[in-house]
């Protein structure tokens, strides 16, 4: 089993117009409801891939309510906890031809005792789970969540995945977290530099592994994704070719590829080539990627062999 937190889940409504003018009367052309937030994401990929997975999260208002039956619609198994005060934040995503642009939600009040509800569930998984942590966390909520989560978890063996930026992201990594995935913007962040290629993008994965994470899978937009993993081995992955419709949920669609790819296969190179496939998938497409779309990726990805690995990068 593979259970996801979001700790901040939304409804993303997406809409597209001809032109979005500040000020002035917008009418759409299009209009989706999407369930929303990273955990979210990782688990609707997951299940199409025929993986067992559990959504933890919060939820309030009609808002949440919905957010549940969207998922259910999805034959997700989400097991949220109920907050109170506010409502489950709704995301608008305004796309045109050549623009998108976002209003987030701020999100419901998430109080102490419904993060203690949270630890009651996660105390309830075993060594033979995973655990993914994605996403940002709400100024309600304890910056120090994520560490705090794996401080707790500690040896129970359970896999850790965490997917967030900056110090949520630093801050976990003395907890060895089994794979942690920046993408190369992120990376430079962190370190406060500007991430000019493939080289240095391993460079500064190395030093996030050096600091305590066993996979770094670093993802690169459309050049694909660097893995290095626990070995020190280093692995590339070219993207596959096609039109990128939609960038929302890609990198959440490449770590339930990659957890797919490992748990079928024990393998961290067929394990890299399903995460891209699943990555790129979703990015082809308006939605998150089906099983049918990523297999035919794959398919064609394993036919052509582009994984590069160790020192034939250098």
């Amino acid at each position: 089993m593979i259970a996801t937190v979001t700790f901040n889940p939304s409804l993303d409504y997406v809409i597209s117009v001809d032109s979005f003018i500040l000020g002035a009367l917008n009418r759409t052309n299009t209009e989706k409801i999407f369930p929303g937030g990273k955990g979210i994401n990782v688990s609707i990929v997951l299940h199409a891939l025929g993986i067992d997975t559990i959504a933890y999260g919060f939820e309030a208002g009609f808002t949440g309510t919905a957010l549940t039956h969207l998922l259910h619609q999805r034959r997700i198994q989400a097991d949220f906890i109920q907050v109170a005060n506010g409502f489950t934040r709704i995301n608008v995503k305004i796309r045109t031809a050549n623009t998108e642009s976002e209003i987030n939600g701020r999100g419901p009040e998430i109080d102490k005792k419904d993060i203690e509800l949270l630890y009651a569930k996660l105390d309830l998984l075993s060594e033979a789970d995973c655990l993914v942590l994605a996403g940002s966390i709400p100024p309600m909520v304890p910056q120090t969540i994520y560490e705090d989560i794996l401080c707790h978890l500690q040896g129970k063996k359970i896999k850790t995945i965490v997917d967030a930026t900056n110090h949520l992201l630093l801050n976990v990594l003395p907890y060895h977290p089994f794979l942690i995935k920046p993408n190369d913007i992120e990376l430079g962040e962190i370190f406060g530099v500007k991430i000019s290629g493939i080289a240095d993008s391993i460079t500064y994965g190395k030093k996030l592994q050096d600091s305590g994470a066993k996979n770094v899978l670093v993802s690169l937009g459309k050049k694909g994704a660097i893995l290095i993993d626990e070995f020190g081995t280093v692995h590339q992955c070219d993207a596959p070719k096609g039109k990128v419709l939609n960038t929302i949920g890609a990198g959440d669609s490449m770590v339930a590829g990659f957890l797919a790819g490992y748990l079928k296969t024990g393998d961290y190179k067929q394990a890299l080539r399903m995460g891209v496939c699943a990555g790129s998938a979703s990015a082809f497409s308006y939605d998150l990627a089906s099983r049918q779309d990523i297999e035919t990726l794959l398919c064609n990805m394993n036919q052509q062999s582009p994984v590069n690995d160790g020192k034939m990068l250098f």
